[in-house]
């Protein structure tokens, strides 16, 4: 006669092993799309998409990429820390140089209107003189001096008024 509790062990003991089989199997399609069933995991080649079963309990996997890329971080604070501040650095001369550029372009500029503003000033008077009728005289390649007359005079003064148009504005 059997004894209903060895039974009931060699039972419970031959359906784990089954299920112990059953966990180290692995399941992929390969690239036909034919489901591939094999105690030994994928070639290299079967993407992670293509993988429908892994041995044992599903568990997340274990990524040593990811261990190994964050260990050079935690390690290397200092490198990374010093290329921030080279990054710093960096921005801060372009800035300075930004601003020497513009303060050098505004000088510049300041300069331009102080000659523009002198120019307009000694066209004007000279525009006045031309314009008022005294006889002008001026002096020629010899060092002679030479009076104006009046073709000479009316040249000068559309000379002298470009001259304004261009400087007072």
């Amino acid at each position: 006669m059997i004894r209903p509790f060895p039974a009931l062990l060699f039972v419970s003991l031959a359906l784990s092993a089954g299920a112990a089989q059953a966990e180290n199997i692995w399941k992929w399609r390969d690239a036909n799309g034919i489901m591939q069933f094999s105690d030994q995991p994928p070639p290299h080649s079967v993407p992670a998409k293509d993988i429908v079963g892994r041995p044992g309990p599903q568990r997340t996997p274990i990524v040593v990429a990811d261990a190994a890329a964050s260990a050079p971080e935690a390690a290397g604070s200092a490198p990374a820390r010093a290329d921030a501040e080279l990054e710093a650095r960096k921005k801060r001369m372009q800035a300075d140089k930004a601003a020497a550029d513009t303060d050098r372009r505004l000088a510049d500029k300041a300069r331009i209107d102080l000659v523009k503003a002198d120019n307009c000033k000694r066209a004007r008077a000279q525009l006045a003189m031309l314009e008022s009728g005294v006889r002008v005289a001026r002096p020629n390649e010899k060092g002679e001096r030479e009076f104006l007359d009046d073709k000479t005079r009316a040249d000068e003064v559309n000379r002298t008024r470009a001259a304004v148009n261009d400087n007072c504005q």
